[in-house]
């Protein structure tokens, strides 16, 4: 039995870090509940945008939960959008966090 938490209450605690650590944060894309992938777009209000994807199983940290790298770095928008589609393509569980925060933060545990 694995104790890796689901997909939609590791997005609710994220979403609610976030607003804590005063960033804004919202659901866009629900997935599957269970274990859909969850990528995270972070708009920095200046135009630039990254992405976050989930990192390969082979750089995972179980003892975290979950494990992402930055696959995109202060792209425009459309570059973020063609992205995903392609994911959704690949895999249409898929769960979309959008986060606004003018440092560029990611509010993951390496930030």
């Amino acid at each position: 039995m694995s104790s890796r938490l689901t997909s939609d209450f590791w997005v609710s605690a994220y979403v609610r870090r976030c607003h804590l650590e005063g960033g804004f944060a919202l659901v866009r894309r629900r997935g599957a509940k269970e274990a859909g992938a969850i990528f995270l777009v972070i708009d920095r209000l200046d135009g630039g945008n990254d992405l976050y994807a989930p990192a390969p199983q082979s750089e995972a940290d179980d003892t975290r939960g979950r494990s992402f790298e930055r696959v995109l770095e202060a792209v425009d928008g459309l570059t973020i959008e063609e992205r995903l589609a392609r994911e959704l393509r690949f895999d249409s569980d898929i769960w979309i966090v959008a986060v606004e925060d003018r440092q560029g933060r990611a509010f993951l545990d390496e930030d």
